[in-house]
C-alpha cells in the first residue's frame, strides 16, 4: 500500500508527537457542501449514494478538496448493518430512517443472520478499496460502525426515537432478548469493521449515538460490555501499522473512566464535557477526540477561532488530541466557517506541540 504523506491523525491517536493538532469533522462529507448535494441528486437518493462505491468515494473526497483535513471518513451509514440483516432500510422525507421489519420477539432475533462483509455489505468494502486507491496516501481513511445498543434501538423501534420506549421496555422486561440481540450485533459489527480494515480502513470509530440515553448501570451492561466485546475481536495490526480504535458515546461524559478501560486508543467526547477535565480523569490511558459544539460553526470566524483557542488551551500541551466537533456538522453551516475552523486548529495548536 502507498506510504502516508500525512499521518498526524494516526500519530495523535497513538499519543505520538505531532507538529500540530490533527482535525477532521464528523459528517464532514455531508449536506453543508453544495457539491455533496449535487452528488446525492445524481444518485437519486441517500441509499443509492451509499451503495454506489464510485459516488461514495466522490463524496468522501469532496471535503478534502476544500480543506486541509487530516483524515477522510468513509461515506456510509450506521444502518447498513441492520439492513444487511434483512430489515429493509428506507428513508422517509422529513422522517429519517425507517425499517420495513422490526425486531420485537426472541424468534425475530434468532432469525437474524450475521452479515458477511464481502457478500452482504460488499458495496461498503468496495467503497473502502476505491477511496484508499483514490486517496493515494494523502491522509488516513477512517472506517466506522454504530454500536450494538445504538443499532438495536433502531431495529426495535423501527426507526428513530425520542424516548426509546420499546427498546428500554425490552431491556428491562426481557433482558435475555435484548442481550441476545446485542450479542448478535456485536458479532456482526466485529466482522463488519474487520472487513473494512482488511479492505483498507486505517482507523475505525464506533458510534454509540444513543448510549447516553441509558442509566449508569444499563450503560455498563447493555452498551459498554458489547463495545468491549467488539474491541476484543478487532484486527489491531494491518499493513505493518497499528489500527487505532475510537469509541464515541454521545452523552457518555459521566463514564469516561470505565470507557478508558475497554482497550481503545481514543475516546470521542461530545461538547458537554470539558476536554481538560476529561484528560485529567483518563490520564495517559487514551487519546481524546473532540469536542467543539457544532453550533459554534454558525458564528462568525472570529468567534469560531476563540472557541478553538479555548479548547486547545483546556487540553493543554502534549500529544494525544485529535480536534473534532462534539457531534456531526449540521447541514446549515456555511462551508467558509468550516474552513475557518480547520485553519484555526492548525494555526493555533502548533504552540502546544514540540
Amino acid at each position: 500500500m502507498t506510504a502516508l504523506k500525512n499521518d498526524r491523525f494516526l500519530r495523535a491517536l497513538l499519543k505520538q508527537p505531532v507538529d500540530v493538532t490533527p482535525v477532521w469533522m464528523m459528517r464532514q462529507a455531508g449536506r453543508y457542501l453544495p457539491e455533496y448535494r449535487a452528488s446525492r441528486a445524481k444518485a437519486g437518493d441517500f441509499m443509492s449514494l451509499c451503495m454506489n462505491p464510485e459516488l461514495a468515494c466522490e463524496v468522501t473526497l469532496q471535503p478534502l478538496e476544500r480543506y486541509p483535513l487530516d483524515a477522510a471518513i468513509l461515506f456510509s451509514d450506521i444502518l447498513t448493518v441492520p439492513d444487511a440483516m434483512g430489515l429493509g432500510l428506507y428513508f422517509e422525507t422529513g422522517e429519517g430512517p425507517r425499517f420495513k421489519k422490526v425486531v420485537s420477539t426472541i424468534a425475530d432475533i434468532e432469525a437474524l443472520p450475521i452479515p458477511d462483509p464481502e457478500k452482504d455489505l460488499g458495496y461498503v468494502m468496495d467503497a473502502v478499496r476505491t477511496i484508499r486507491r483514490e486517496l493515494n496516501g494523502r491522509v488516513p481513511l477512517i472506517g466506522f460502525s454504530g454500536s450494538p445498543w445504538t443499532l438495536a434501538t433502531y431495529m426495535v423501534e423501527g426507526g428513530s426515537s425520542k424516548d426509546f420506549r420499546k427498546s428500554k421496555a425490552m431491556l428491562y422486561e426481557n433482558p435475555q432478548a435484548m442481550h441476545a440481540l446485542l450479542d448478535k450485533l456485536a458479532q456482526s459489527v466485529t466482522s463488519y469493521l474487520n472487513g473494512q480494515i482488511l479492505a483498507g480502513a486505517q482507523a475505525v470509530q464506533i458510534f454509540d449515538s444513543w448510549g447516553g440515553s441509558l442509566s449508569a448501570a444499563a450503560y455498563q451492561e447493555f452498551s459498554l460490555a458489547y463495545m468491549r466485546k467488539i474491541v476484543d475481536g478487532l484486527i489491531r495490526e494491518h499493513d505493518g501499522r497499528r489500527v487505532p480504535v475510537i469509541m464515541f458515546t454521545k452523552g457518555g461524559g459521566l463514564w469516561l473512566e470505565s470507557m478508558a478501560e475497554v482497550g481503545v486508543e481514543a475516546l470521542g467526547l461530545d461538547w458537554t464535557c470539558d476536554i481538560g477535565e476529561a484528560r485529567r480523569r483518563v490520564g495517559d490511558k487514551v487519546a481524546l477526540q473532540g469536542n467543539m459544539d457544532p453550533s459554534v460553526l454558525y458564528a462568525k470566524p472570529d468567534a469560531i477561532r476563540a472557541e478553538v483557542a479555548r479548547i486547545l488551551a483546556s487540553f493543554g500541551h502534549g500529544d494525544g488530541h485529535v480536534f473534532n466537533l462534539g457531534h456531526g456538522i449540521t447541514p446549515e453551516v456555511d462551508p467558509a466557517h468550516a474552513g475557518a475552523f480547520i485553519e484555526s486548529v492548525h494555526e493555533l495548536s502548533a504552540q502546544y506541540h514540540g
